[in-house]
């Protein structure tokens, strides 16, 4: 299989490990070549360009705020729903032409969409947002193309954030 897999931090290098020894994988960032930038629409229709035709996207990426309650403007709600959520959608919606019948696209989320800490509400609206995009637009995908989502857990490679996630693997 062509695989394509956006994002180099934890995640994708993770997702990079599991699957390189056995498929053709693909591998952008904003700092690879082939590069992208999934919050700039053009950045990703460049992206299927440069790539062509693929088995399966990937993306392991998305960027919100952390804040307190009290502190959360509507920029950063706006800035976590675009960094987050429209990002990895763009990624679907754009790279669909470029996927092979039967194919998949897998999205990535998070526990905080089940799990919220302090400081969480614009992550956890995100990681909501992005699951209940996923389970209402997998029905619809055209050509038997298959969308998911992922949520992995609390990282190994986070442990300022394991306080707050006891009895959680990591």
């Amino acid at each position: 299989m062509r695989i394509l897999i956006i994002g180099t931090g934890h995640v994708g290098s993770a997702a990079r490990a599991a699957l390189e020894a056995s498929h053709d994988v693909i591998v952008a960032s904003r700092s690879t070549t082939p590069a992208v930038d999934i919050t700039d629409q053009a950045s990703i229709q460049a992206l299927f360009e440069t790539v062509g035709t693929v088995d399966a996207v990937v993306t392991t990426v998305g960027k919100v705020p952390f804040k307190p309650l009290a502190d959360l403007t509507r920029d950063d709600l706006e800035a976590g729903l675009a960094g987050k959520v429209l990002s990895q959608i763009d990624v679907v919606r754009i790279g669909l032409p470029y996927v092979t019948d039967g194919g998949s696209f897998t999205v990535t989320s998070g526990v905080l969409a089940r799990e919220p800490i302090r400081t969480s509400a614009a992550a956890s609206m995100a990681n909501g947002a992005l699951e209940t995009y996923v389970m209402a637009a997998a029905p619809e995908m055209p050509r038997g193309i298959r969308l998911n989502a992922v949520s992995p857990s609390v990282l190994a490679s986070s442990p300022q954030h394991h306080a707050a996630f006891a009895g959680f693997p990591r």
